[in-house]
């Protein structure tokens, strides 16, 4: 019966990293995922935006 002792974190362990990785998988793309990105796209606007207003500070 050790080796079952010995085998059982490994492939619990497994079982969880499989499952992770199918929720990773799952959560790619759809529905969200326009929402996601105009979010993103919006957020790196604002901040090209606010670095573009800033004054530049003159070489010394």
């Amino acid at each position: 019966m050790e080796y079952v002792s010995a085998l059982l974190p490994p492939v619990v362990m497994a079982a969880f990293f499989i499952a992770l990785v199918r929720v990773i998988v799952r959560t790619q793309g759809g529905a969200a995922k326009a929402k996601e990105d105009a979010a993103v796209d919006a957020a790196l606007a604002r901040a090209e935006a606010a670095r573009q207003t800033t004054p530049s500070q003159p070489d010394a």
